[in-house]
């Protein structure tokens, strides 16, 4: 009997220690409730006691963390619609507040910092055009947003330290995003009609630059060619006085009968002279 006792003694013990040790690992923390009320918060990572039974230990994550939301759709200060997709990186600050206020229970802070973070971006798009809210510095005008929207979460125990918009849409088939269509086109053009303009200035320097180079070239061959033919005139007239000079009769003969192979080329010609004419006096029977 007495061992039995021992035995259920020390499965007690067992029980009671396992019941009063718990560990909190890097990057979370831990608040213990006393039958619900929290008497001890913010106790860091490693091996921590509690009262068995009557204690009981919450751990949470105190990294940053990514909060989402569906989209939302604002208007900007000219009363154009936008549809703005965001999310905030935030962490649990306070662990008591956080407790307080959402009973430990994550899913309950995101749904009570959406409109908080929502309101803060409308605020701001109200103040911009739809121009700055596309192309201006986000990451700056959200900055200015912050504390207002940290000193919301703070009555959750929550600090955002970070908002990001990963999309802005305009409303499809709406007037807005025809404008935007049309501005596009228009931009289109302009840079078509500016590369066209371009096109045909270098075209027509290409088209001149050759044309004078067809010139200069042209000029040069004409140039050449005229020399050549003098050249070759000179040396023709040198040739036919050496000629003449060597044999005055066969020159005179050959002139002539070229002259006769020119005038009586077509085959058909009529030369109407008279009987003693010189030209003829290589065709006289009497030589």
């Amino acid at each position: 009997m007495n061992r039995r006792l021992a035995l259920v003694a020390i499965a007690a013990a067992v029980l009671a220690l396992f019941g009063s040790v718990y560990v909190v690992r890097e990057g979370q923390a831990a608040i213990v409730l006393n039958l619900g009320k929290v008497v001890r918060t913010d106790i860091g990572p490693g091996l921590h006691f509690k009262w068995p039974l009557i204690e009981t230990r919450l751990v949470f994550d105190r990294r940053l963390q990514v909060l989402s939301a569906e989209p939302e759709r604002y208007l900007t200060s000219e009363k154009k619609d936008v549809s703005v997709d965001f999310f905030a990186i935030g962490r649990i600050q306070n662990l008591r507040d956080f407790y307080r206020a959402t009973g430990g229970d994550e899913s309950i802070a995101t749904q009570r910092l959406a409109p908080i973070i929502k309101d803060a971006l409308r605020n701001e798009i109200n103040a911009h055009t739809l121009q700055q809210v596309v192309s201006g510095d986000r990451s700056k005008a959200l900055a200015a947003q912050l504390v207002a929207i940290n000193q919301g979460a703070a009555t959750l125990g929550v600090e955002i330290s970070d908002i990001r918009i990963k999309r802005i849409d305009l409303p499809t088939g709406g007037e807005v995003i025809e404008q935007v269509y049309r501005r596009m086109r228009a931009q289109r053009q302009q840079v078509a009609s500016q590369l066209r303009a371009e096109g045909q200035e270098e075209k027509q320097k290409i088209e001149s630059e050759a044309d004078r180079q067809q010139a200069v070239i042209l000029a040069e061959a004409e140039r050449d060619a005229q020399k050549l033919r003098g050249e070759g005139d000179a040396e023709a007239a040198r040739i036919y006085g050496e000629a003449a000079s060597k044999d005055p009769g066969f020159y005179a003969f050959q002139r002539s009968l070229e002259a006769y192979r020119k005038a009586f080329a077509g085959g058909s010609d009529v030369i109407v002279l008279e009987r003693n004419d010189p030209f003829l006096q290589y065709m006289r029977n009497d030589r």
